[in-house]
């Protein structure tokens, strides 16, 4: 990596930030020291989170009480404040003031607001009414929406009193929803009637009804009004609008006060591998790891709009929705990212004066592909923190990001950040008190122990690749997973992988930099292995998506003649139709036909760049086109599907992937059996 950093915070933002305050406040000299603080004394450090943030509950005596299994500490097993009681959504909501505490608007421009007093009030009312169904701590209530207020709404009442919360966006089919809902048997259903989407309304009414047969258990499904008109006509049996469901007056301020460790929420992992695993975690957990990221990492204060561009079928969503403990006001979209225009999210966070931008990689792949620059068209002033995540975050897009939309002389820290589903948060994150370099993530998350082991699990050197694993406990570990009374699921996920090492082991492919950073280089589960020698997808992609003849690109490891081959699947620029951007991130089926081959030269040009910035066993031993490559619902490359139906198997779960069609064209095709 480049050792001239490609951001610099000015001593006066170094002096101004959050993370400075906290870490004069533990005695430490820099965000390094502050880093090694949190895990050489964790109980100081998490307390001093507590206390800093302002955690409205008790917080008892104990901080941190190591897990033990016949003499021996177990990392799945720590717990943290055994002692306290404390209410997430006491904690998210504040005071019901008349400060903005959401501000939503879609594709569209039609743009709504909430006070924290009118979302006090709309939470107690849904609260009200989910009581007077019945419901207890520990149920289980499932949303099936789109993002808007009335989502955050309704996470926020069952956190109120102890249930459940889970969600999914509502382009889920209805395998899609049953597979994940299925599992966890919720008592309470909430779902839109429709949704818009690159300028097309599309009905979400004959899914329900597929739906609510399919699920046990579910005592009432409540139908939101999202798109015009509100035909109760094609509502299921039994289910009830929204605004006739709610409590007249609700139930006020009274918030159920639970330990720590209550379950908070159910997410799920991507499932393109079997059923999704339910992933439940801890309400305390989730507060503290979110306010940690938040305020210090991305350096939120009261006030502040955040923004990130998510479903609520993403852990982001859930990131999002906890920037209100910060007293922050978050600002939702609705819609595609590139309807009407390209520079839509651009104009939202203009016209709402953003504070901090959150986007995905592959957005800004695909804006830097297209050529779109904003520098000079939108009014950006107000954006001090840009975030990307959902796959790594390669060199070239932090120069389009710094030239193209800060543009030169702007003060924005650019932070790319990585964690998942698992933890619902982030390992490696951004500092806004260090500089940041072109390509790399800054360092390890406070209190995350990341580092990377190599596959005899020793810690790899500085440079190496190798495993992306966590050697400490933190808050926010999951809880459990749905329906595994005995654990074996969670282990295999996370400890297996590393017998005899107490780790966690994050499914992740990266190395270490010399600036005290990260680089991720792809899933290990999807990491090539040719002749032996790993090799991570993203340094591959990085190289050629650099070439002007290639869109995007995906890469699998073939077995073939006992060892393993690179196949590389590419979509070429001239055979990507006219809106380049849609297949990078919009869900909707490409409508071209599957290209014809890759032109003899291109292939050339591509072997001969892999060859001279990776190495020679980067080089693909086949090249083929493809129309459209398969994403999951947060706009991951689907690797392992492709490679499944390469081999010939059954892809389990096709309905985890936004455009599953996709994968039809990697079925059959004789290049690859030769």
């Amino acid at each position: 990596m480049v050792d001239t950093p490609i951001w610099q915070p000015s001593p006066e933002r170094v002096r101004d930030a959050n993370l400075t305050r906290f870490r004069e406040r533990c005695g430490c000299a820099d965000s390094l020291e502050l880093h090694r603080f949190s895990m050489d004394h964790p109980d100081r450090f998490w307390a001093d989170v507590w206390d800093e943030c302002g955690v409205v509950g008790q917080r008892g005596r104990r901080v941190v009480v190591p897990g033990e299994l016949s003499g021996e500490r177990r990392m799945r097993d720590t717990r943290f404040f055994p002692d306290a009681r404390l209410n997430y959504a006491e904690n998210l909501l504040g005071d019901a003031s008349d400060a903005i505490a959401i501000v939503a608007t879609d594709e569209t421009g039609r743009d709504r607001t909430l006070t924290r007093r009118e979302l006090h009030d709309l939470v107690g009312r849904i609260a009200g009414a989910m009581l007077g169904e019945g419901v207890q701590p520990g149920d289980r209530i499932a949303a099936w929406m789109a993002n808007i207020p009335e989502t955050v709404a309704i996470m926020l009442a069952a956190a109120s009193i102890g249930a459940v919360f889970s969600s999914s966006s509502p382009d889920f089919g209805t395998a899609g929803v049953v597979d994940r809902f299925g599992q966890i048997e919720p008592v309470l259903l909430f779902a839109v009637d429709g949704y818009r989407y690159a300028g097309k309304v599309h009905d979400c009414l004959a899914r329900l009804g597929e739906i609510t047969t399919l699920l046990v258990g579910v005592r009432r499904v409540i139908v939101i009004n999202n798109v015009e008109g509100d035909d109760r006509t094609r509502y299921p049996d039994g289910a009830v609008p929204f605004a006739d469901w709610l409590h007249p007056q609700g139930r006020g301020n009274d918030f159920v006060q639970l330990p720590f460790d209550h379950p908070l929420a159910i997410l799920y992992s991507s499932g393109t591998t079997g059923p999704p695993k339910c992933i439940v975690h801890r309400a305390g957990g989730i507060l503290l790891k979110h306010l940690t990221e938040h305020r210090l990492h991305c350096d939120v204060r009261p006030g502040d709009r955040v923004f990130y561009f998510t479903t609520c079928g993403w852990m982001m969503w859930n990131w999002l929705a906890g920037a209100l403990a910060s007293r922050a006001t978050i600002v939702l979209f609705d819609g595609s990212p590139f309807h009407p225009s390209p520079a839509v999210l651009f104009d939202l966070a203009a016209r709402h004066r953003v504070s901090l931008f959150g986007i995905s990689a592959k957005y800004v792949d695909a804006l830097r592909n297209s050529g779109v620059r904003t520098d000079q068209s939108h009014d950006l002033t107000a954006v001090r923190t840009i975030c990307s995540t959902g796959s790594p975050l390669v060199a070239e897009a932090f120069d389009y990001v710094y030239d193209a939309i800060v543009g030169p002389g702007g003060d924005v820290h650019l932070a790319s950040i990585s964690g998942g589903t698992d933890l619902c948060g982030c390992l490696v994150i951004g500092d806004p008190t260090r500089p940041v370099y072109r390509g790399e993530i800054q360092g390890p998350a406070l209190g995350i122990g990341a580092s990377v082991f190599s596959d005899d699990g020793a810690e790899s050197a500085v440079g190496a690749t190798g495993e992306l694993v966590c050697t400490a406990p933190f808050p926010s570990m999951p809880l459990s997973f749905w329906n595994d009374p005995d654990g074996a699921k969670y282990r295999a996920a996370y400890f297996d992988r590393f017998p005899g090492a107490d780790v966690w082991a994050h499914g992740d492919f990266a190395a270490r930099t010399a600036h005290g950073g990260f680089v991720i280089t792809g899933r290990s589960d999807a990491t090539l292995n040719p002749g032996g020698v790993r090799i991570g997808t993203a340094e591959l992609y990085r190289q050629v998506e650099a070439l002007p003849e290639v869109i995007e690109a995906l890469a699998i490891g073939q077995p073939w003649e006992g060892d393993v081959r690179i196949v590389l699947f590419v979509r070429l620029a001239d055979a990507a139709g006219e809106d380049a951007l849609t297949p990078a991130l919009v869900h909707q089926p490409v409508p071209q036909p599957v290209p014809q081959p890759v032109p003899q030269p291109v292939q050339d040009l591509i072997r001969a760049r892999v060859r001279a910035n990776c190495s020679p066993r980067h080089v693909p031993a086949r090249i083929v086109a493809v129309s459209d490559l398969p994403r999951t619902r947060s706009g991951k490359l689907a690797e392992l599907a492709v490679r499944d139906v390469v081999a010939g198997r059954v892809v389990r779960n096709r309905e985890a992937l936004a455009n599953p069609e996709a994968l039809d064209q990697f079925a059959d095709r004789p290049e690859l059996h030769s």
